[in-house]
């Protein structure tokens, strides 16, 4: 057990000596790569294919877009404890430069949200979707699941529409 201990602290960009919060720190770091990823997909996906959908069930691109500032507002509000920004609601119609404002915004919003936080806080019980009561490092971890779940998606539409995602274009 030891040695699979030692193992995970060298592989570790981070130790628990190097810093208070390592939870919050991070998520942090997680942000700016999701961030490129995110925007770059939105970027790279035409304006008229906003309104794609691989099957009738499925949201459009544009959708997907709203979904993802509406999740980065909403969680990123309840991680800083602070008022989610007062913006006009976005639509899955709304022009391609607009969505891609409102998403570079919601994250700007979650790295000021990160930065009034700290792990001290992660046990503390904030109000979740649908009233439910959940401790705020719930918050966390469901911000770095969806912005993966999320990605996932945009790169299949990209993918489905014959454009290379953000993460699989050569550096």
């Amino acid at each position: 057990m030891k040695r699979v201990i030692a193992v995970v602290l060298a592989l570790c960009p981070l130790t628990f000596s190097q810093t208070k919060n390592p939870v919050t720190t991070v998520v942090q770091q997680i942000l700016p790569r999701q961030e490129s990823n995110l925007t770059g997909a939105v970027e790279a996906m035409p304006a008229d294919k906003f309104g794609y959908k691989p099957t009738p069930q499925q949201m459009s691109f544009g959708k997907l877009v709203v979904h993802i500032i509406e999740s980065d507002n909403f969680l990123c509000s309840k991680i800083g404890d602070i008022s989610e920004p007062k913006i006009p609601e976005p639509s899955e119609t709304d022009s391609k430069e607009k969505l891609a404002g409102a998403l570079k915004a919601s994250f700007d919003f979650c790295k000021a949200a990160l930065e009034k936080t700290d792990d001290s806080k992660l046990g503390d019980t904030i109000e979740l979707h649908g009233g439910r009561q959940g401790p705020r490092a719930l918050a966390m971890f469901a911000l770095t699941n969806d912005w993966a779940d999320h990605y996932s998606a945009a790169a299949m539409y990209l993918r489905l529409n014959g454009i290379l995602p953000p993460s699989a274009q050569k550096k």
